[in-house]
């Protein structure tokens, strides 16, 4: 990987952090295209530069993350990470071997966003607002949705 590779990987990252698309699955395109993806310094580059936008994500909301007052935030955060965790422990292999090259990450990203052009109008007015307003059991629920986001991107992190 050159100096101009790992600008656009970057670049790549930082852009798709923030948008509601998978960052990894966007990198791992990238490095495709390079024909880099195989390469072991590419994928501890691509894990740093999600570490760093990890990052990014805290100092933007450090408030929130730092705010020792609502302690139901982070027990509420914690039971939402449960589902990923244990689903992700126990199907590692399985999801793993189907998410190892780009082809399979396509073809499930265009199928989410298909799925999610009809469930954005199932949706229009949210019932919650506000964070105080997500109980312990609508916690659990967004974690296990989560997995749904976080599989492709923990097992492409892990895959490098």
């Amino acid at each position: 990987m050159d100096l101009i590779q790992a600008l656009i990987l970057a670049f790549v990252e930082g852009l798709t952090e923030f948008l509601p698309i998978s960052s990894t699955a966007h990198m791992i395109f990238t490095s495709a295209i390079f024909e880099t993806q195989d390469d072991s310094f590419v994928k501890m580059f691509q894990v740093s530069i999600q570490f760093g936008a990890i990052l990014s994500v805290i100092v933007l909301y450090w408030r929130k993350f730092l705010d020792f007052k609502s302690f139901n935030f982070y027990i509420k955060l914690a039971i939402a990470v449960i589902p990923a965790l244990v689903l992700g422990k126990l199907f590692d292999d399985k999801i793993e071997a189907v998410l190892g090259n780009p082809v399979p990450i396509a073809i499930v990203l265009i199928i989410g966003g298909v799925i999610l052009l009809f469930v954005d109008r199932l949706f229009k007015r949210p019932k919650i607002k506000v964070e105080e307003n997500i109980t312990i059991r609508k916690a659990l629920i967004i974690g296990f949705w989560q997995c749904l986001a976080h599989f492709s991107e923990r097992l492409e992190i892990r895959r490098r």
